[in-house]
């Protein structure tokens, strides 16, 4: 009796069909090993000494937190490249041009000003490292947010690698094609900690078709995503596969950041003085920790 009820379940009376996305496997994509991701990333990584980007910024603010996502008018703008450390980043309002917002960081500081309306501009000064975290998301953003977001950086000898597999589900090419499931590699790449622990640093995920990031994780001390980056719309630049489309998101303070590179130029020699943004006597300046 019970083989019978057990048929009876099986063949239909109880049971309930659900229609979902097909999907199919890309037509073909690449194997690799571990060893050979490591030295992609980080020859893309070494291959980039300078970057001179014009970009349109869109910021958003807020999440499920608060309920609700404000999204800001767009800013036309500069960024500034050059390694080890130097960055510098220039927005400008919209329609009239003037200068919204100027920073420039040497890996360790960075000196900022803003224009606020009808009250001028505001110099702020701080460490590259948030100490103080501020309620207001935005307050918190620093330069290392943009620079480990636009380079993705190599693996350096005092960091451990290690390799898993998954899948990615996107877009279908038109409306009644199927989506493709695309097969992914992640590379975690992790650093020593106390005794026998390994912390979890970046975890940078690989098209199995292109074999190039189109994301990279970056987590804190506490094992937390605080930078998810997407990357997409790779062009070559002379030999240099780069992404047009990269989009931050920073799941702990409620923020992201999309970033449209319209120009980009890499390589070319940068002067010093266009990391220097010199503090005007007489003013206030605001220190941030």
């Amino acid at each position: 009796m019970a083989g019978v009820l057990a048929v009876v379940g099986l063949t239909g009376c109880f049971r309930t069909t659900q229609i979902v996305q097909r999907t199919q496997a890309p037509e073909m994509y690449r194997s690799t090993s571990v060893e050979n991701l490591e030295k992609i990333i980080s020859d893309r990584d070494a291959a980039i000494k300078t970057l001179t980007a014009s970009v349109l910024l869109t910021a958003s603010t807020g999440g499920g937190k608060e309920g609700k996502v404000v999204t800001y008018t767009s800013f036309k703008g500069y960024i500034f490249v050059r390694k080890p450390h130097d960055l510098r980043v220039i927005m400008q309002l919209p329609v009239i041009g003037s200068r919204a917002l100027d920073m420039v960081s040497n890996g360790d500081t960075f000196t900022l000003v803003h224009a606020t309306a009808g009250h001028g501009d505001v110099w702020i000064q701080g460490n590259n490292t948030v100490t103080t975290p501020s309620k207001n998301g935005l307050e918190n953003l620093r330069p290392p947010v943009f620079f480990d977001s636009l380079l993705v950086p190599g693996v350096s000898p005092d960091e451990f690698v290690s390799l898993s597999e998954s899948t990615r589900v996107l877009a279908p090419p038109s409306k009644h094609a199927p989506a493709i499931e695309e097969p992914d590699y992640d590379l975690a790449v992790l650093k020593r900690g106390a005794g026998n622990t390994l912390h979890l640093e970046r975890l940078v995920h690989f098209s199995r078709v292109t074999l190039l990031p189109f994301e990279q994780d970056i987590y804190n001390d506490k094992g937390e995503p605080e930078t998810i980056a997407t990357y997409d719309k790779y062009q070559d630049f002379n030999g240099i596969e780069f992404p047009m489309l990269i989009n931050i998101k920073r799941p702990i303070d409620e923020y992201t950041l999309k970033l449209q590179v319209t120009k980009l130029t890499l390589n070319q020699p940068l002067e010093n003085d266009q990391f220097e943004l010199k503090i005007p006597p007489g003013v206030t300046v605001q220190h941030l920790q």
